[in-house]
């Protein structure tokens, strides 16, 4: 699956060579997480990269070489229910585990890393990694591609399968939530994964693929999700320094779902817009801004 993602993205963008990449194993409570280390672990700029609701490692890996590829080392994780990390039981995945899993993962890196340690979030992934940063407050630095609230009702209608269903969705689910909770259903029944990106046959890549888009999830995480709040406000989170790299033409989360958030960041930040970008950015010149910014993420910070 790694060469059909890497294939979607523009052609200059494409590490040659292509780095090295080191599947490992980390046990977390029950669970045996499946992380990717692609580049010298021995770089000085360390970064851990989130998926979100449609990726796993082999989605992302387009980015991680290109990063690793100018000398970053790049570290992600397939959260519990995706890719090929293994757990007990699927059914029983709530999205507090992933927010626990990401932040013991940060800490640990902090410990075994004393360079600088970034924090780059795609999609659902960005709350996780803005979530995380301010959790713990190892991160140097975070970059987001969307800062999705579950709270905010304008956010959920547009994730939602159908408007409607975002406004009945956190209702409807903790009606759902007993019995029907560890039911798995396909995430295109209630999510819009047809708008995950602008570009046919990624979309339908992402949708084929069982490991990530085309994935089932349980009623419950969903609920669990839908329910959730930041550890830190964004009118409290002082640092680290954020960066909001948000597709220009996202038909999924447009620009809008994520400025309600972003514009209440008390932390130093930054609004970069990635033009003619879908919300996996995959077109030029958006991609190419995403995979400078990333790289840029190793450099000294502004004054």
């Amino acid at each position: 699956m790694h060469e059909a993602y890497l294939a979607r993205l523009p052609e200059d963008l494409r590490a040659n060579p292509l780095p090295r990449r080191e599947s490992t194993w980390w046990p977390w409570r029950d669970a045996d997480i499946h992380l990717e280390r692609v580049g010298d672990p021995a770089a000085p700029v360390r970064v851990l990269l989130l998926h979100g609701a449609g990726g796993h490692a082999a989605a992302l890996w387009p980015y991680a070489a290109y990063a690793a590829s100018h000398g970053l080392h790049v570290v992600v994780p397939d959260l519990p229910g995706y890719g090929r990390t293994r757990v007990p039981r699927r059914a029983a995945v709530r999205y507090p585990d992933w927010v626990a899993l990401v932040c013991d993962l940060l800490r640990a890196e902090r410990r075994s890393h004393a360079g600088r340690l970034v924090v780059v979030g795609a999609s659902m992934g960005g709350l996780l990694a803005y979530d995380a940063a301010t959790r713990t407050g190892v991160a140097d630095r975070v970059l987001a591609t969307c800062l999705f609230d579950p709270r905010d009702p304008l956010a959920r209608r547009h994730i939602s399968r159908f408007a409607w269903l975002g406004a009945a969705a956190r209702p409807a689910l903790r009606v759902l939530a007993g019995p029907l909770a560890s039911l798995r259903v396909p995430l295109r029944w209630v999510t819009n994964m047809g708008a995950i990106s602008n570009d046919p046959g990624l979309t339908g890549l992402v949708l084929g693929d069982r490991l990530g888009g085309g994935n089932r999830v349980p009623l419950g995480f969903l609920r669990s999700f839908l329910d959730s709040a930041p550890g830190v406000e964004p009118e409290q989170a002082t640092g680290p320094r954020f960066v909001l790299a948000h597709p220009g033409e996202d038909r999924w989360t447009p620009t809008e779902v994520s400025l309600r958030f972003f514009d209440r960041l008390a932390a130093p930040k930054e609004l970069v817009l990635l033009e003619g970008a879908g919300h996996y950015p995959v077109e030029a010149p958006g991609a190419h801004r995403l995979a400078e910014l990333i790289v840029a993420l190793g450099e000294p910070s502004p004054a």
